[in-house]
């Protein structure tokens, strides 16, 4: 039988396979959680509703200042039983790990499925935005990834959300009820592209049902903006 992959598409789905072979058979292998103002109360919240043994790596960026170091390992280690760790360049994802940012540097994610880092032009007036971060995982993740949009100010994220629709993955907002800032949630649901609008105290158990679910298992998306 004559292979009718290209030369090109033999070697992405070779990365591909390598990328997701550390990963138990679930359906989704990363969520990303994007926040900026609030932020901080928000993804406490979350991570800290998730049980021990969640499968998924999670990655956890909010808008940083550069002028200070950042202590967001060391805040959300002490309301998780997972491990939280600040992302190193050239690092695996892993199951079962929260990997945090770095402040003034854009974290990206490489087809490798390892971290990376970029001192690019500001994204968003920001130097360490979503919209690159969803953008990298989007590409090498694709069907594999949730992306969370948190409390924030801005829009940042909305050209992501479009990139990770694009390549097959899930989008959930936080509502507004429970937004301390909505801009972020907002500028998401606007894309019409978003997959769950959730309260706050759902977030977690909806990550749970979605994630924990084996991949031989089929995922109903019931979208809340109907």
């Amino acid at each position: 039988m004559v292979d009718s992959l290209t030369p090109e598409e033999n070697l992405a789905q070779k990365r591909k396979q390598g990328v997701l072979s550390h990963f138990p058979n679930i359906t989704f292998n990363v969520v990303v959680i994007a926040a900026s103002a609030g932020g901080l109360h928000a993804m406490k919240k979350v991570l800290s509703a998730l049980p021990p043994d969640f499968p998924a790596a999670i990655i956890v960026m909010q808008h940083l200042s550069p002028k200070f170091p950042s202590h967001t390992s060391e805040i959300l280690n002490n309301c998780t039983a997972l491990w939280v760790k600040q992302a190193e360049k050239g690092e695996l994802l892993r199951p079962g790990r929260v990997y945090t940012a770095i402040p003034n540097q854009q974290l990206l994610v490489n087809p490798e499925g390892r971290f990376s880092f970029s001192d690019v032009t500001k994204v968003n007036s920001l130097r360490l935005a979503a919209d690159p971060l969803f953008a990298s995982l989007a590409v090498t993740y694709q069907t594999r990834m949730i992306a969370v949009v948190l409390t924030g100010k801005g829009t940042d994220g909305l050209k992501g959300v479009l990139a990770i629709k694009k390549h097959g993955g899930m989008v959930i907002a936080q509502d507004e009820a429970t937004s301390k800032y909505f801009s972020m949630p907002e500028a998401a649901i606007s894309t019409q592209q978003v997959d769950f609008v959730l309260d706050l105290e759902e977030i977690a158990s909806t990550l749970t049902s979605l994630v924990m679910i084996e991949k031989a298992t089929s995922v109903s998306r019931i979208s809340s903006l109907n």
